[in-house]
C-alpha cells in the first residue's frame, strides 16, 4: 500500500534516525514498493513527463536504495550524470553496491532535503519521490529544490496523500480510528494534494499532474506494518485493544479469501523553473 507514515512516538521522520537493525526491514520494504504495479506505472508516467535527456545533470533527492537513480542515470547517459542524495549511510551503501553491480554511472552522496549540498542553479532535473510526507518542513525542501534548479530546469515530485487510504472490511469505527491514527502519526500526511501548491509557491511553473492508486495484493499484505499502525492507534487512545484485535481478525480473514482492500493514492507533479 506504499510506504506508511512513521508510527513511532516521534512525528518527525528522518533517515538518520534509523538504526542498523532497521536497515534490512527498510530495504525489503523499499524493494517491495519498487515492484508494486502502481509505483511502476506512476514512475513511468512521471519520467515521460519529466523527459530527462542525455547530457543533463540529474539529482534524486531521498534516493534510498537508488532504484530510480539508476533509471535516471541511464536516461542521461552517456554524457550526463545522476546523483542520489541520501542521508542514511546504510541505504547509500546498498545503492552504491547495486549501482556497481549494474555497471551504472549513478553516484550517491550524503545530504539532507532541507539543505541540499549543491550550489544555486546547477541542476537540470530533480526527482523527489515519497520524501515530503516524512518532513515537518516540506516547504523548505521544495524551496531547496527550486534553489538548485537552473532556469528551464524541471522537477518531479511524487508523494502519497494518506487521507486517501482505504481499508475494507472492518468495523467502520475501528477503520476510521486506524485512519485517524495514521494521519496523526505522519509529519505531513496530506503531502500528495499539496505538491502543485508548494511548487507554485516556490516560483516554479506546473506543467503536468498525474496520480495512481496503490492497491495491496491480498497475498503479500505487510502485516507487520498494519500491526504497527494498529499499535500506534491504540497508544493514542483512538481505538481499544478489543477493537484492534477484531479488526486484525476481519482483515486476516478477508485476505485469506482474496477480499481485502487496502489502498492509498500517490500523486505526481512535474514543473519547471522559468528561464
Amino acid at each position: 500500500m506504499g510506504e506508511p507514515p512513521d508510527t513511532r512516538p516521534s512525528s518527525e521522520f528522518h533517515a538518520r534516525n534509523f538504526s542498523t537493525a532497521d536497515v534490512g526491514r527498510l530495504v525489503a520494504a523499499l524493494d517491495a514498493q519498487d515492484e508494486a504495479d502502481g509505483v511502476r506505472r506512476l514512475r513511468a508516467w512521471t519520467q515521460g513527463a519529466l523527459n530527462p535527456r542525455p547530457g543533463e545533470h540529474v539529482i534524486d533527492v531521498g534516493s534510498g536504495t537508488g532504484s530510480h537513480t539508476l533509471a535516471l542515470a541511464a536516461a542521461v547517459a552517456p554524457s550526463g550524470d545522476a546523483v542520489g542524495i541520501e542521508a542514511n549511510p546504510a541505504l547509500r551503501q546498498v545503492a552504491e553496491q547495486r549501482a556497481a553491480a549494474a555497471g551504472s554511472t549513478a553516484r550517491f552522496v550524503d545530504g539532507d532535503a532541507l539543505a541540499l549540498p549543491l550550489p544555486d542553479a546547477t541542476v537540470d532535473v530533480v526527482w523527489c519521490e515519497r520524501v515530503l510526507q516524512h518532513l515537518s518542513e516540506p516547504d523548505k525542501a521544495v524551496g531547496e529544490i527550486a534553489r538548485v534548479l537552473r532556469p528551464g530546469g524541471r522537477v518531479a515530485l511524487i508523494d502519497s496523500d494518506w487521507a486517501t487510504a482505504l481499508l475494507h472490511p472492518g468495523d467502520p469505527d475501528a477503520v476510521a480510528a486506524m485512519t485517524a491514527g495514521t494521519l496523526a502519526a505522519a509529519a505531513n500526511p496530506y503531502s500528495g494534494r499539496r505538491l502543485a501548491d508548494q511548487l507554485s509557491a516556490a516560483g516554479l511553473v506546473v506543467d503536468d499532474r498525474g496520480s495512481q492508486a496503490l492497491l495491496q495484493d491480498n497475498e503479500t499484505v505487510p502485516w507487520p506494518l498494519v500491526r504497527m499502525m494498529g499499535e500506534s492507534t491504540v497508544r493514542r487512545g483512538l481505538m481499544t485493544e478489543e477493537q484492534r484485535d477484531r479488526l486484525y481478525a476481519e482483515l486476516t480473514e478477508a485476505a485469506e479469501r482474496g477480499a481485502l482492500h487496502m489502498s492509498v493514492t500517490m500523486f505526481a507533479v512535474v514543473a519547471h523553473r522559468p528561464a
